[in-house]
């Protein structure tokens, strides 16, 4: 599988990735969400500046972890032991302030010739797909969320 995430435009977050201030990428909700449980060492990741409508980046997954029903202690925790590859402001560190949390390390971060995005209804902010060319203009299929599923 290959994962197209979104980044956040007013926080910066590609250009931190970019200039490599950025390791880890963060999804957390009250319960699991996707991507939790659902990317592995290995697997390709590409980032997206939210707005933009283009696919400008891609790194390889060094490693993941995945925590449930975190105390807020542990909450704080494990935002503060991964801060440094994080690089979260203190807005960021509230919005994912949740009680599932999916940590995703990755490395190789290589800027691509942007790829444009076929957006289509209802889609989140981190997909999981086959391959890349399935949500790229011209080459795109349906989005499926059965892969989306616990």
């Amino acid at each position: 599988m290959v994962h197209l995430v979104y980044c956040d435009d007013k926080e910066k977050v590609l250009e931190k990735i970019l200039d490599t201030s950025k390791t880890m990428i963060i999804r957390a909700a009250t319960g699991r969400k996707i991507p939790h449980s659902r990317v592995f060492v290995g697997e390709k990741l590409y980032f997206m500046k939210k707005g933009t409508a283009k696919i400008s980046a891609t790194a390889t997954v060094k490693s993941v972890e995945n925590f449930v029903k975190l105390s807020e202690d542990e909450i704080v925790k494990v935002l503060a032991d991964n801060q440094e590859k994080l690089n979260l402001s203190k807005k960021q560190q509230e919005r994912w302030h949740k009680k599932c949390m999916c940590l995703v390390e990755f490395e190789n971060v290589t800027e691509i010739e942007p790829l444009d995005f076929d957006r289509q209804g209802n889609m989140d902010d981190w997909l999981i797909i086959e391959r890349i060319e399935d949500v790229v203009i011209g080459t795109s299929i349906p989005y499926n969320y059965d892969k989306s599923k616990f």
